[in-house]
């Protein structure tokens, strides 16, 4: 098995089917095999079943778990990534859309480069706008900074990215799209269960740096991201109360606050 992917649906009926159908399409003539391991969180809409429906339409392909409730992003994607098949292991979220030529294209700075972990693409908004995927490991001052002036922190550094097409390491990607070798998981292990919601992301990626990997932007190719952003806003919700918690867990794991740690890899 070339290629496992990692999915996750929590009331995703608006991008499910768009999310999938992107990947048998970009996969389409790739020439590699791959199963989708789809997880849902205890959706109430008909997320379980379009599910359903791919999975009788791609028999042994699309393989889904149901869950009763909603258990988080890290117990519901270790469910998959334990039983995942694939050399190559790509965690990706429901409402994201890739076109043909990506898979291929990240895969081979993965074989390319051993000291490569993990790669990440360009994300874009579906206006075509840049997303801010990518960033530095943050404080605690540059993560209210991103809180509070995300949108114009794009419109600023989106201008950079027009026509770039050079790889270059990165501290960290937001988990909307993660392609890893099977081989760095096994070394780093599995996604921190104690933290519900967020950020897994920065934990997993600072994890992969201090295992030794680099973690790799490649512009070259893009994804779409709708980007739900549950946790945005100033609207108190269980969203925003597990990510703070999220924060000061992942702060006191790793004895960071105020200053960004430095990481080398091989």
């Amino acid at each position: 098995m070339d290629l496992s992917f990692v999915i996750l649906t929590w009331n995703s009926s608006a991008y499910i089917s768009r999310c999938l159908d992107s990947i048998f399409t970009s996969l389409d003539t790739a020439g590699l095999s791959y199963e989708i391991l789809a997880v849902d969180n205890g959706s109430k809409d008909d997320s379980p079943r379009i599910l359903r429906g791919y999975e009788k339409k791609n028999p042994g392909v699309l393989v889904p778990i149901f869950l009763r409730e909603n258990v988080g992003t890290t117990v519901s994607r270790n469910m998959a990534l334990r039983k995942a098949r694939g050399t190559y292991l790509c965690v990706m979220d429901s409402d994201v859309e890739v076109a043909p030529g990506v898979f291929p294209a990240l895969m081979e700075v993965l074989e390319a480069d051993s000291r490569v972990g993990m790669v990440v693409p360009k994300v874009l908004y579906p206006s075509g706008n840049w997303q801010k995927s990518i960033d530095r490991f943050p404080t605690l001052v540059h993560k209210l900074n991103r809180f509070l002036r995300l949108r114009q922190i794009e419109a600023a550094e989106g201008i950079g990215t027009v026509g770039e097409v050079e790889r270059r390491e990165v501290d960290y990607a937001i988990s909307a799209f993660w392609l890893l070798r099977r081989e760095v998981m096994e070394m780093v292990g599995l996604l921190d269960e104690r933290i519900f919601y967020a950020p897994e992301d920065v934990d997993y990626c600072l994890r992969i740096w201090k295992a030794g990997y680099q973690i790799n932007y490649v512009p070259s190719v893009s994804i779409i991201h709708h980007a739900q952003e549950i946790s945005r806003g100033f609207e108190i919700n269980m969203a925003k109360i597990n990510h703070f918690k999220g924060l000061i867990y992942l702060y006191k794991k790793h004895s960071f606050l105020f200053k960004t740690p430095i990481v080398k890899a091989m």
